[in-house]
């Protein structure tokens, strides 16, 4: 396993529990707990400034470190309100992305390589057709994309719980199956913020960036504590490069690798195992790996990625057909959340024109 996958999994496991590498971080998670709640005083005191969009904001982020399903609620959300008539947009840091003074912000293009902006916002794209796009400050990603876009009658980000200079009207916040883990801070334990957030204010006070969570959603398999719950399931077909589907039925009995550069690799792995395949070898990688190393697998062998993955690995091995599949994950948030969200909608959006 790579270096930064072995840190990245003894970090995940210490943060499982309060055990002695935890204790020894924590006095670092008390640096950061201070710098957290200086941060949002000085936005509810004005004397940092946020910025008004003129569009209703919606943000998709996690209160813990790692990825925890931002990415399927946003594509489910955005294919949503494009079934209600509205028009979404959808904004991103593009983690991972090759970042420098000509590529800061930019529009997120289906044939982009995702080393410039960033594997999730390139697979948003190409699921969901949205106008989509990535910059190091958000703000500068939303305006760029209401100039180029100006029908644009909302914007989704992806991630920025914590990134007050952008004013949101709704924040929604996604939970796995580790919830808060040992309920400590950074780096001692997974929060980035205090958890339940008992230092925020009950009403919005001044300008909206500093705002309570308004929805919550477990996407993991099980619910770590209360809150609306989301399923996840395999596709019946996995998808190559050339949009050929193929039976996951039909694979029972092969010999497959499995390959995953996402959060909880392993997930990924599970869920396969559970639909009766055979994994010869996994290959858990960190999250956002830009999979440009040597050969991971061996000539002949049957591989099988996330949509995520399917974003690079497509590219760089154009000519491998049927033996390179991506994995689709059908994700479906359960209906009290949809319509606790579109009750929420309403009241920010005029009725859409179908």
């Amino acid at each position: 396993m790579p270096l930064k996958a072995t840190l990245q999994t003894t970090l995940q496991s210490a943060w499982t529990q309060r055990g002695a590498l935890a204790c020894l971080l924590w006095p670092l998670a008390q640096l950061h707990a201070g710098a957290v709640v200086l941060r949002r005083w000085l936005y509810q005191q004005g004397i940092l400034k946020s910025w008004c969009a003129g569009v209703p904001v919606i943000v998709i982020g996690n209160v813990v470190a790692g990825g925890a399903g931002k990415t399927p609620l946003v594509m489910a959300l955005v294919t949503h309100l494009q079934a209600a008539g509205r028009q979404p947009g959808v904004v991103s840091r593009g983690y991972g992305r090759h970042d420098d003074k000509s590529n800061n912000c930019l529009e997120v293009l289906p044939q982009l390589p995702a080393s410039l902006c960033g594997d999730e916002p390139l697979l948003i794209r190409q699921r969901t057709g949205a106008p989509v796009f990535v910059a190091r400050r958000r703000i500068d990603a939303v305006r760029a994309l209401l100039a180029a876009h100006p029908q644009t009658d909302l914007i989704i980000c992806d991630d920025g719980l914590q990134h007050h200079a952008l004013q949101r009207d709704l924040n929604i916040a996604v939970f796995d199956e580790r919830g808060v883990g040992n309920g400590w801070l950074l780096p001692a334990g997974p929060l980035r913020e205090a958890w339940p957030p008992k230092d925020r204010p009950k009403q919005r006070l001044g300008p909206q960036s500093v705002a309570p969570i308004d929805l919550l959603l477990h996407t993991g398999q099980t619910a770590a504590f209360a809150g609306f719950q989301s399923s996840r399931a395999l596709a019946e077909n996995a998808v190559a490069a050339d949009g050929t589907r193929v039976p996951l039925d039909s694979l029972e009995g092969e010999a497959l690798v499995a390959v995953a550069a996402i959060a909880n690799p392993e997930a990924f792995f599970s869920m396969l195992r559970q639909h009766g395949l055979t994994l010869a070898r996994c290959i858990p990688l960190p999250d956002h790996d830009k999979l440009d190393a040597g050969p991971l697998w061996q000539a002949g062998q049957r591989v099988l990625c996330t949509e995520k993955d399917a974003v690079k690995l497509f590219a760089r091995y154009p000519d491998a057909g049927q033996q390179l599949l991506a994995v689709p994950l059908v994700f479906t948030p359960e209906p009290g959340f949809m319509q606790a969200f579109d009750a929420r909608l309403n009241a920010m959006l005029p009725t859409a024109s179908h």
